[in-house]
C-alpha cells in the first residue's frame, strides 16, 4: 500500500513496537506522548513529535490510540488540546486501548458529530504480540472504515476479526479477559492443591500440559507460579482494570457472572495486598 500519515498516542510496552511496525512499512508517524522520554525510540525511527494530540491528528489521516484507562482515551480525543480539534473531517481513530464499551460508543458519537470515524480495536497477545506482529484485533465500528485500516491492521496482527459496531470490541476483549484471568486463578489453585497434596507442582503442570487441561495460559503463567517468577509480564492492576470493566458491564445488563465475580474477588485481594505491580500469577500468593 502507498505510504500514510498516521498517528501514535501511547508509546508503551504496547504502543511503541507497534508503532515502530508502522513506521518500517514506509508510514509517515507523528506521536505524542506525556512523558517525551517514551518517544525517544520512536523519533529515532524517524517519527514527528507533536506538541499535542490535536497537533498529531492535524498531520495525520488515522490515528491510533492505545492508553490505560477510558479516561484517558477521553482526555487524548475529546479533551483540551484533543484529537477532535486537529481531526479533519473523513479522519479515523483507532483506539486500541482496553475500555469499557460504552466509553467507546460515546467517544465514537462525539467524533461523528465532527465526520470523524472511530474503530474500537482492542488487542490480545500482549508486548510478545506486539513485538512480533502477531496481535489478535478485535474491531468494532463501520465495516467501510475497518477496510481502510485493514492494511494496517496487517502490520500489526495475524488475526482481525470484525465484531460489529462501535463497542463491540471492547465486548469481545471483556470476553477474551473473563476466561484468561479466569484460567490463571485456574491454574493457580491447581498448583496450590498440588503442593497441598504433595505433589510437585512442576511435575504437575507437566503432566497437565499433555492434557487437555494444556493452554497457553497453563504454560506461561504456569511456569512463573512454579518458578515462583512474579515479576510483571502484565501487571496485575491492569487485568484488575479490565476485570472492573467486564464486571461494571455485566452489573449493567444484569447477567450473572458467577465464575467471574469469584476470580474479581481474588483480584480485589491482590491488589489489597500491594501486588498490582506484579504478574498476575501472583494470584498463588493469595491463596497462601
Amino acid at each position: 500500500m502507498s505510504a500514510m500519515r498516521l498517528g501514535f498516542i501511547g508509546l508503551g510496552a504496547m504502543g511503541r513496537p507497534m508503532a515502530l511496525h508502522l513506521l518500517r512499512a514506509g508510514h509517515e508517524v507523528a506521536v505524542w506522548a506525556r512523558r517525551p522520554q517514551s518517544a525517544l525510540p520512536l523519533l529515532d525511527a524517524g517519527a514527528v513529535c507533536c506538541a499535542t494530540p490535536a497537533d498529531v491528528a492535524r498531520r495525520a489521516e488515522i490515528v491510533f490510540t492505545v492508553v490505560t484507562s477510558g479516561a484517558d482515551v477521553e482526555q487524548v480525543a475529546l479533551g483540551a488540546d484533543g484529537l477532535i480539534e486537529g481531526f479533519a473531517p473523513g479522519s479515523i481513530l483507532v483506539d486500541m486501548s482496553t475500555i469499557a464499551p460504552g466509553t467507546a460508543c460515546a467517544i465514537a458519537q462525539s467524533l461523528a458529530a465532527r465526520a470523524v470515524d472511530m474503530l474500537d480495536a482492542p488487542v490480545s497477545g500482549g508486548e510478545t504480540g506486539a513485538m512480533a506482529a502477531a496481535l489478535a484485533i478485535m474491531v468494532g465500528g463501520k465495516a467501510t472504515v475497518l477496510d481502510r485500516v485493514r492494511p494496517l491492521f496487517a502490520l500489526l496482527g495475524k488475526r482481525v476479526v470484525h465484531v460489529g459496531d462501535n463497542g463491540a470490541g471492547q465486548v469481545a476483549k471483556a470476553c477474551n479477559q473473563m476466561i484468561m484471568v479466569g484460567c490463571i486463578q485456574a491454574v493457580a489453585e491447581a498448583l496450590h492443591l498440588a503442593q497441598a497434596a504433595g505433589a510437585e507442582p512442576a511435575k504437575v503442570r507437566q503432566a497437565l500440559a499433555g492434557g487437555s487441561a494444556g493452554s497457553r495460559v497453563l504454560e506461561v503463567f504456569g511456569a512463573r507460579m512454579v518458578d515462583r517468577d512474579f515479576a510483571a509480564g502484565v501487571e496485575a492492576r491492569l487485568h484488575h482494570k479490565d476485570y472492573g470493566i467486564l464486571m461494571g458491564e455485566a452489573c449493567r445488563l444484569g447477567v450473572p457472572l458467577p465464575v467471574s465475580g469469584q476470580v474479581w474477588q481474588q483480584l480485589n485481594a491482590l491488589m489489597a495486598k500491594g501486588w498490582g505491580r506484579e504478574d498476575t500469577a501472583a494470584l498463588l500468593k493469595v491463596l497462601m
